[in-house]
């Protein structure tokens, strides 16, 4: 529990630093630097790597999309109501949707363009800060391993499923600075306010859990076990 506390403390903390960092323009050096690594010295339009590690990195990034990680969240919330535990259902899609809302928002109110330094390998129409692919990985696959983690005894699965998680979200974070259309600080931002997201929804769940409102693994709640 303090541990979960300590690192949404840490997380939100760094997400501050960053923004602020940012809007200073104090990160300018660091992201071109960065973003230009990724690319043929001397040509911003070709991407290091042959082109199947292009392929892969598209490949990538679209499992942080709004349609896939709207899919797979839904294909959760429907197992969980399949299986009688509606109250996991729910916190699980406001979860998300939550996550999913503040990570537009926080665009909004940072308004930061995309990188025009190097070519752009997909097609982009958002806003930059925070990389909502990023987030959005975190929010849905931190959460979901979370509340995975939860239910399970066994520490080799609780390690692996975490493990799993936070792979998926690094990955889908590097493929949009392959991709070249993020800031190599949006997506530390979208990882900060993701991670500090899904630890917030960590620890709710398991407070939930104890007044009863959450189920646990076998499908019964808290206040039936007590009783």
């Amino acid at each position: 529990m303090f541990a979960a506390i300590a690192g949404v403390a840490a997380s939100l903390f760094a997400f501050a630093k960053l923004a602020e960092e940012v809007a200073e323009g104090e990160t300018h050096a660091f992201d071109e630097a960065v973003l230009l690594a990724f690319r043929a010295p001397g040509d911003p339009a070709d991407p290091l790597g042959p082109l199947w590690l292009e392929v892969v990195m598209r490949d990538l990034t679209a499992l942080g999309s709004t349609t896939v990680l709207t899919l797979i969240t839904a294909a959760v919330v429907g197992f969980l109501i399949m299986d009688r535990k509606r109250g996991a259902a729910l916190f699980v899609l406001a979860a998300v949707a939550g996550g999913g809302l503040l990570s537009y928002l926080l665009k909004i109110g940072f308004d930061r363009p995309r990188p025009d330094l190097v070519a752009h390998l997909v097609d982009v129409h958002t806003l930059s800060f925070p990389s909502g692919h990023a987030m959005g990985a975190a929010v849905t696959y931190l959460t979901l391993g979370a509340l995975i983690v939860r239910t399970e005894r066994k520490r080799p699965l609780k390690a692996y499923v975490l493990t799993v998680a936070v792979t998926l979200t690094l990955l889908i974070g590097l493929s949009r600075l392959y991709l070249g259309v993020h800031w190599p600080t949006d997506v530390l931002a979208g990882w900060c306010a993701g991670s500090a997201w899904a630890l917030i929804c960590w620890l709710a769940a398991l407070w939930l859990q104890r007044r009863g409102q959450i189920e646990k693994d076998d499908g019964t709640t808290t206040a039936e076990v007590k009783s």
